[in-house]
């Protein structure tokens, strides 16, 4: 069993790379891929610390495609990026940090006196909404975690703010070029028919894209199937993970989905 999609929180998880660790050991995973957003200070740390676990460097990049927001992961199957690539990172970071002093001023004006130092004490990298979530619900904006994403910070709140997010060909471009393999994350996020999605998943994989992420906690078993299957139509390398967060998204679980050996095995030839 594998887990090719997990967070720390040198981004928007909450254990550290060091028990992100322990609990892979503990759950029999195989292998597993750490996908910090915009950041490998969470790959770094756990290689420096590994305890015998098949461990894949990843990161996960925000992007836009066609006006939509879409998420790539990309994989370093033959070793680490290199320096280019993690100084073009770097880059990302600074629109990260620019959002969010944007998004606290939108939500002071909507009456949530939150401070950007209160956010950044909740994280000890990358400062992402869970953590304004976070604030929120301790100060008492908001009933819940979801209820911040719901109301404010989600895609559909009323203090959204997006990112400027890097162009999705420039992105699959950079990790080709640093010996990644890009693959699309969370398909269904973005439409949730795949049958829907073939014109935008065609045009992608003229793009460069290598990969499809068809398992994925937020799919079911009938849609993970057909992800997959429209994956292999495309000749595209089916790849899966729970997304797991920790206590940021308690209800996944790491090792979601029970993804089998043979995936990461195909994900090696395809790279």
């Amino acid at each position: 069993m594998i887990d090719l999609h997990t967070h720390t929180n040198q981004s928007d998880g909450t254990l550290t790379p060091q028990e992100l660790l322990g609990e892979a050991a503990r759950v029999g995973l195989e292998a597993l891929a750490i996908t910090d957003h915009d950041t490998f200070a969470g790959y770094d740390q756990a290689a420096a610390a590994l305890n015998g676990i098949d461990l894949i460097c990843g990161i996960e990049l925000s992007t836009k495609y066609e006006g939509r927001s879409v998420h790539l992961l990309a994989y370093f199957l033959k070793g680490d990026p290199g320096a280019e690539f993690r100084t073009w990172v770097l880059g990302l970071i600074a629109s990260r940090r620019q959002r969010n002093q944007e998004l606290i001023d939108t939500l002071r004006q909507a009456g949530i006196q939150i401070t950007l130092e209160e956010v950044s004490a909740r994280g000890r990298g990358m400062i992402g909404r869970p953590h304004f979530a976070a604030v929120m619900l301790d100060k008492g904006y908001v009933a819940s975690a979801q209820q911040a994403f719901d109301k404010y910070l989600g895609e559909s709140g009323s203090c959204f703010t997006p990112r400027d997010e890097v162009n999705f060909s420039e992105a699959v471009a950079r990790i080709l070029a640093a010996g990644g393999l890009p693959v699309l994350a969370h398909p269904g996020r973005i439409l949730p028919d795949p049958a829907a999605f073939e014109d935008c998943l065609d045009g992608m994989r003229s793009a460069g894209l290598r990969g499809l992420e068809a398992f994925h906690s937020e799919h079911s078993a009938e849609q993970a199937k057909a992800w997959a299957t429209l994956a292999r139509r495309y000749s595209l390398a089916v790849t899966g993970g729970s997304d797991f967060h920790g206590a940021a998204k308690p209800g996944i679980a790491l090792g979601a989905g029970n993804i089998p050996l043979s995936v990461l095995q195909e994900l090696r030839r395809v790279a």
